[in-house]
C-alpha cells in the first residue's frame, strides 16, 4: 500500500512539473520580445552555421560569420543601441520554425524565402536579400543569361528540385542533367558535363566565391526573396526590425555589409 502511495506521489509531482514546464514554454513564446530585449539588452537570432557567405562557422575564431550575421548585428544595434548584443543559435531548415515557435530564439535570419505557406506560421520582415534562381558558368562562357540556353546547352541541377522544373519552363529546348547534390553538380560543371549549373543565387554566390574562375550569368529569373521570420503576435518587434532595415538602407549600413560579402556583384542587393 505504501509503495502504491509513493508511486502516486511521484506521478503527481511529474505531472505538475510537466504542466509548469509547458506553461513556462508558452509564456516565453508569447512574451513581448521587444520589451524583453530592451530589458536584457540582447536579441537571440536563429542562423545557419553551414551556408557560405551567409552564415558559416569559422573554425579558427570559433564564431559564426556571414552576411546574415552582420545584418543581425546591425539590426540589434539599431534597436538596442551600441551596447546591444546579438546572440546566435544554430538552426537548420527543419528546426528554425519550431525553435521560433517555442520561444528559443527571437527571430530567424537564415536564408529563408518568404512564402505564402510559411506566412501561415510566422510573420516576415521586409526583404533583406532579393534571392532567386540563377546560373553559374565558367568565366568566358557564351552563356550570359537564361535566354542563351538552347538545344546545344546542358544545364546541371539537383534531382527533385524546383530548379530543374523552372529551367524546363523558361528554357524548354535546353538539356537538363540532374545530380544528387550541389557538390556533384559543381564537379560535373568542372568536368565539362554541363555548360551551366542552376539553383538559388545565394548558393551559387558561395560557389563562385570559393572558385573564382566561375561566375553568375545574368540576374535571377525567379523571385525567392529572403526575409527575417518573427513569431506571430510580435507586431512591435516586427515593426522595430523593419524600421532598422529601412534606416540601414538609408544610412549606407546595408550597402557596406553587402559589399563586404559580395564585392563583385549586385546579385540579391536591395535598394
Amino acid at each position: 500500500m505504501r509503495k502504491t502511495k509513493m508511486m502516486r506521489l511521484f506521478f503527481l509531482f511529474g505531472l505538475v512539473f510537466l504542466v509548469l514546464t509547458g506553461c513556462k514554454g508558452n509564456s516565453l513564446a508569447e512574451e513581448d520580445i521587444l520589451k524583453r530585449s530592451k530589458e536584457t539588452n540582447e536579441i537571440i537570432w536563429g542562423v545557419k552555421y553551414d551556408t557560405r557567405l551567409f552564415g558559416m562557422m569559422d573554425i579558427e575564431s570559433q564564431s559564426v560569420k556571414g552576411f546574415d550575421i552582420d545584418i543581425a548585428k546591425a539590426i540589434t544595434k539599431k534597436i538596442l543601441g551600441k551596447a546591444g548584443k546579438a546572440e546566435f543559435v544554430e538552426v537548420t531548415s527543419k528546426t528554425r520554425i519550431p525553435l521560433l515557435k517555442n520561444g528559443n530564439i527571437d527571430a530567424i535570419i537564415a536564408t529563408m524565402t518568404i512564402t505564402d505557406e510559411r506566412k501561415k506560421q510566422v510573420d516576415f520582415s521586409s526583404v533583406y536579400f532579393d534571392a532567386g534562381q540563377s546560373l553559374l558558368v565558367k568565366k568566358g562562357s557564351p552563356i550570359k543569361s537564361i535566354k542563351d540556353l538552347n538545344a546545344d546547352t546542358t544545364v546541371l541541377a539537383v534531382k527533385g528540385s524546383t530548379s530543374a522544373a523552372n529551367i524546363r519552363k523558361q528554357a524548354p529546348d535546353a538539356k537538363i542533367l540532374e545530380l544528387e547534390n550541389y557538390a556533384e553538380g559543381f564537379t560535373a560543371l568542372q568536368s565539362g558535363q554541363g555548360d551551366a549549373m542552376t539553383t538559388d543565387n545565394a548558393i551559387l554566390l558561395g560557389m563562385a566565391d570559393e572558385n573564382p574562375e566561375y561566375e553568375l550569368a545574368g540576374g535571377t529569373f525567379t523571385e525567392e526573396p529572403y526575409g527575417i521570420a518573427i513569431n506571430k503576435g510580435q507586431k512591435n518587434f516586427l515593426n522595430a526590425v523593419n524600421k532598422a532595415l529601412e534606416e540601414m538602407v538609408e544610412d549606407g549600413t546595408y550597402n557596406k555589409i553587402y559589399e563586404k560579402w559580395f564585392p563583385d556583384t549586385n546579385q540579391g542587393k536591395i535598394d
